[in-house]
């Protein structure tokens, strides 16, 4: 063999050895994946359905954990409570995160930071004020009442006080289980709800109520690495040093949810659709009115049964815009439409039953809705009014007080010409041809009629 084709074979041994050690060597880890969620504003139901999918899709992308940043002034129950449960049953560790600095998770805020695999807070921020809130806005629990003498019926405020007594120890039970379930401070959670305190980020640590405090993401991410934590489908590991942060912004289900599941929003799509079809009711062949009214009620239905609605608030809603809608056909001089305003801003004021004061009705849309009802009953009964004042322009009784002159000579019955026709008239006094005469009454066909001289108000 000559010394190149030595050298050539050698060459291709090379290779081949190169190639092969290339293909056996494995390759290299992908680096851990944290997704980011963010709720910043009230906890509504487009809150959860962004959270509660954000988690689904974090477990299908094999996300190592949930970053949650939280920014809330609290929200509907509810919510809160879907967005709970899925946290438990996730089989990827949520780690609760209040922030940017200045943020807050007040009230069902609190719950879904104990309820975290882990909870965190940057600085200067701060957690609590869980208790909740009445249906009539009362803040924390009444004192205890006295017992009722047997057979007296306890009052409306004892009724009251009760219900809210329940509603509060049902909220420390549910917040206790979630600290014992992840190894919190559930004195201090129990005092959140019954007395709504809240504390600031330094205080939260010292208590053990949140375990760790971080200015910013990269460094939460960075101390949580290594820990170890209990979730669905056993113990995890978190790896999350060097992670990459993928955020997960709002969809537009999300946003849609988001805008009409405001109450104040859903409150406007439903008099929208009331009053749309209204409308198209008085006024046949318009089409706009209609089709407007039909997806605005459709809009709003939806997004009502989204919310925690008392359907006595629906009811006079509907009541009202019926009493005004009343107040243009029947002449009940502005009580109907009175009573239609009022009932239309009590409705509005009662549509959501929670009675979260971080989402509700809001006063101004109420406030607003009340005063465009008013003007409205005010412009119709200055309409009804000032057409009182009208002389009749049409129909019958139209022609008492009209003018004509005789067509011939005549004496008790005889012809008259009044608006371009003749009539055939009847008249006590004997009247000239061309005399001018005014109709008293009216009797089928036949006209009651006077001499316009004698009339006080003839111009002659």
């Amino acid at each position: 063999m000559t010394p190149w084709r030595t050298m050539l074979v050698g060459l291709l041994a090379l290779f081949t050895m190169a190639t092969q050690a290339a293909t056996l060597q494995p390759p290299l880890p992908e680096p851990p994946v944290v997704v980011v969620l963010t709720v910043d504003g009230a906890i509504t139901p487009a809150s959860a359905d962004y959270v509660v999918r954000g988690i689904d899709t974090a477990q299908a992308r094999g996300a190592d954990a949930v970053l949650l940043e939280l920014d809330t002034p609290g929200g509907l129950s509810s919510a809160m409570r879907d967005i709970i449960k899925a946290m438990l049953n996730s089989p990827v560790p949520v780690i609760g995160y209040v922030a940017p600095q200045g943020a807050r998770a007040a009230s069902a805020g609190t719950y879904i930071l104990y309820a975290s695999h882990i909870a965190a807070m940057a600085p200067a921020t701060n957690v609590g004020a869980a208790t909740p809130v009445s249906i009539t806005g009362g803040g924390a629990p009444p004192p205890a009442l006295p017992v009722q003498a047997k057979g007296k019926k306890a009052p409306a405020d004892a009724t009251a006080g009760a219900a809210m007594r329940k509603a509060t120890n049902d909220a420390v039970a549910y917040i206790r289980a979630l600290a014992e379930r992840r190894g919190r401070n559930a004195d201090w959670a129990e005092q959140a709800v019954r007395e709504a305190v809240s504390i600031s980020a330094e205080q939260a640590l010292k208590l053990r109520v949140i375990d760790l405090m971080a200015p910013d993401a990269a460094a939460l991410l960075a101390s949580v690495d290594g820990r170890r934590v209990q979730t669905t489908s056993g113990e995890r590991v978190l790896h999350t040093r060097g992670a990459q942060v993928r955020r997960i912004a709002p969809d537009a289900r999300s946003r849609f949810l988001g805008v009409i599941a405001n109450p104040s929003v859903a409150l406007i799509l439903l008099l929208m659709g009331l009053g749309g079809l209204v409308l198209e009711g008085s006024h046949p062949g318009a089409i706009l009115p209609g089709v407007v009214g039909a997806i605005s009620l459709l809009l709003a239905l939806y997004a009502l049964q989204l919310l925690p609605v008392d359907f006595a608030g629906l009811g006079l809603i509907v009541l009202g815009v019926a009493l005004m809608v009343s107040e243009i056909f029947v002449p009940a001089y502005g009580v109907l439409g009175a009573g239609g305003v009022v009932s239309l801003v009590v409705g509005s004021v009662v549509l959501v039953r929670d009675g979260s004061a971080a989402y509700d009705v809001a006063l101004p849309t109420a406030a607003g809705i009340g005063a465009a009802g008013a003007a409205v009953i005010a412009g119709i009964v200055w309409l009804a009014v000032r057409s009182r004042r009208h002389p009749v322009v049409s129909g019958s009784e139209e022609m008492i007080g009209a003018r004509g002159e005789a067509v011939s000579a005549f004496d008790g019955r005889g012809m008259v010409h009044i608006h371009g026709e003749r009539w055939q008239v009847e008249c006590s006094t004997p009247l000239e041809r061309g005399q001018r005469v005014v109709v008293t009454a009216r009797d089928g066909l036949v006209l009651q009629v006077r001499p316009a001289s004698d009339d006080k108000e003839s111009t002659s």
